[in-house]
């Protein structure tokens, strides 16, 4: 990747890149000098910060798979959905095993900051969206209830991030009335939403919560993976809770999709800078799973809109659009989202939509 430094921050440690704009050949050979406003979705002239506050206390971090190593950059982006902290964040492949993460990151210390209370997986209520809550909800149902196929009638799932636990409320509505559901979620404030809605939930770790080990038949990390310090530490607590022959399902974004590739220089809804600390294709899923004790069921992909509609609000907010063009593109935005499912659904039939979904297991039977 040919890349010019803008910028250093010495706040956060790290250079700021840009890579070359297209057609900077070009103009070296006819002696042109004017560079385009916008070059493959990053920005090229310098702009005040828009965030809110003092910077993020940040740290820089090892590959999780690899350990120190050698990494790319791939984008410099900001929190263009909550503008928590004017800090520009950076996220890096490694050279040795293609995981894609945020180096540096904002310290454990920082994440009431970086989840501010309007954050939408606190509080993801049908008052709340709408039209697209109800669609949601059902699909989701589907899913779950596909994924847990198979258990028996005194089975026990757990859901490890769960969130205002949309997922779990899904669950005991729907599967069966036998099943013992519960969650892990360490944020107080989704916690007591949770437990608002009458469901047994972990306010803590999984590692800390009071789970005996080997109980467990099914767990799911949904839309949780990518937000944890340790990935790789996370699956080995969930193997020592899941039964013998006791099944994982993973969803998360995933950077093998067509959204990552035209939007991952800035914009891309994936990064969801700077929450997102880990990001996945099917080879380094894979390769978490398996350093986490678990061996690989199957890796698929599953459709969701949310990065397409997400990436397109990203660069209006980025280039300063005007409200009106910038208000549909959003969680609440249900023709938006349409849109967005219908043109992933196409790609899913190539086996590239816009989200990974894992299955994996616990040796044994």
């Amino acid at each position: 990747m040919t890349a010019e430094v803008e910028a250093t921050d010495d706040r956060a440690g790290y250079e700021r890149y840009v890579p070359a704009p297209r057609g900077a050949f070009l103009r070296r050979r006819t002696g042109g000098d004017a560079p385009p406003r916008i070059a493959r979705g990053w920005r090229t002239v310098a702009r005040r910060p828009r965030g809110r506050g003092a910077p993020l206390r940040l740290e820089s971090v090892p590959c999780d798979l690899c350990g120190p190593t050698i990494v790319e950059p791939l984008a410099v982006g900001e929190d263009f959905e909550y503008w928590t902290s004017p800090d520009a964040f950076l996220a890096v492949r490694c050279t040795t095993c293609g995981l894609v993460y945020l180096d540096p990151r904002p310290t454990v210390e920082e994440l009431d900051r970086i989840y501010p209370p309007e954050y939408h997986a606190f509080d993801f209520s049908e008052e709340r969206f709408g039209l697209v809550y109800k669609v949601r909800e059902r699909l989701e149902a589907r899913r779950v209830l596909r994924w847990a196929g198979g258990l028996s009638d005194d089975a026990v799932i757990l859901d490890v991030g769960c969130g205002d636990g949309f997922h779990l409320d899904l669950l005991r509505r729907y599967g069966r009335g036998t099943w013992t559901v519960q969650g892990v979620e360490p944020d107080a404030r989704a916690a007591s939403a949770a437990r608002a809605r009458g469901l047994v939930v972990h306010d803590t770790v999984l590692a800390d919560a009071d789970i005996d080990p080997g109980s467990v038949d099914l767990a799911f990390l949904i839309q949780t993976i990518e937000h944890v310090p340790s990935p790789v530490e996370l699956l080995q607590q969930v193997h020592d809770v899941l039964a013998p022959g006791g099944r994982l399902v993973v969803v998360t974004d995933n950077v093998g999709s067509p959204d990552f590739r035209i939007f991952r220089s800035r914009h891309w809804g994936g990064y969801h800078f700077p929450r997102h600390w880990h990001l996945y294709d099917r080879t380094t899923l894979a390769a978490t799973a398996e350093a986490g004790g678990l061996e690989v069921e199957s890796i698929g992909t599953v459709v969701s809109p949310v990065n397409w509609v997400y990436s397109l609000r990203n660069m209006l907010v980025d280039l300063r659009a005007p409200e009106w063009a910038i208000r549909p593109l959003s969680l609440e935005g249900s023709v938006a989202l349409a849109a967005g499912t219908v043109l992933d659904s196409a790609f899913q039939l190539a086996g590239r939509g816009a989200l990974l979904r894992g299955v994996f297991r616990r040796p044994g039977s």
